[in-house]
């Protein structure tokens, strides 16, 4: 199978690239569904790896690349449980999710996000996952966790830090703040933008300069300069899922719910 169109995303196998397409309204948000989706992804991603030069991940949802988890989901179904079960029911969906992120963060082939919009939480630790991260101009990058009392939980501090200066980080991470395109290529997040609404054919153009180099040269090049930090990222999942049984989280969560404002997700 060369080709998926699910309910939360959609994928292409041609002439060497994987297009991955996030298409989830009303912001990619990453739930149960597109987790679900994400697994069998990777499971077909597998076995394509051998004729696969790169895998380019982006989004058809005009508000951007992905708002982040989806918290209204996470409230609902943690509502009526205790904090056992609560906690028990976040570290089996980290423990899944980590699990894909970590396998497309150590693929044999090279992966480049092409964010546009809103890339938050959860979205911007998809996009840090991959190799290279192309945006465009208008993309708006943060870390609102600890606005629910949290912290990110899908791989995202360990992986900032294995990528970027500790001040940035804790900016990004104490504030709650976003930042803009051009900060994050400051700072090293971005390595491309591209004019609003681009970021798509720049990565497209920077997936045709990868497939020209030998793939075995590659996948040892990637392993040496971007190791995965499996111990950081096992306690970022303890320290989630501690946390998660508190309190102030329900009552954050239930505000974000209740939110009726048009942009809940920003910062």
């Amino acid at each position: 199978m060369k080709s998926f169109k699910g309910e939360a995303l959609g994928w292409e196998w041609r002439e060497g690239v994987i297009e991955l397409t996030l298409d989830r309204a009303p912001a990619n948000e990453i739930g149960t569904l597109m987790l679900g989706e994400l697994e069998e992804f990777v499971s077909v991603a597998k076995t394509l790896a051998d004729e696969t030069s790169a895998c380019i991940i982006s989004s058809a949802q005009k508000s951007g690349f992905s708002a982040g988890a989806d918290l209204r989901e996470l409230y609902e179904q943690s509502l009526p449980l205790d904090d056992k079960a609560r906690r028990t029911g976040a570290c089996q969906f980290l423990t899944r999710i980590h699990k894909v992120l970590n396998w497309l963060d150590q693929a044999p082939f090279v992966t480049i996000a092409a964010v546009h919009g809103v890339c938050f939480g959860g979205g911007l630790e998809l996009a840090l996952v991959c190799d290279v991260i192309i945006a465009d101009k208008m993309a708006r990058f943060a870390f609102p966790e600890l606005r629910l009392g949290l912290i990110p939980g899908f791989g995202g501090i360990p992986r900032l830090k294995r990528d970027l200066g500790n001040g940035f980080v804790r900016d990004l991470l104490l504030t709650g703040r976003s930042v803009n395109a051009t900060r994050a290529q400051a700072v090293g997040l971005v390595a491309q933008l591209a004019a609003e609404g681009q970021a798509l054919k720049v990565a497209k153009t920077t997936a045709a300069q990868v497939a020209k180099f030998d793939s075995s040269t590659r996948t040892a090049a990637k392993k040496f300069i971007k190791p995965i930090p499996h111990e950081e990222l096992r306690r970022e999942i303890e320290i989630f899922c501690e946390l998660f049984t508190h309190p102030a989280v329900m009552a954050a969560l239930r505000k974000f719910v209740e939110n009726t404002g048009p942009m809940p997700y920003q910062p």
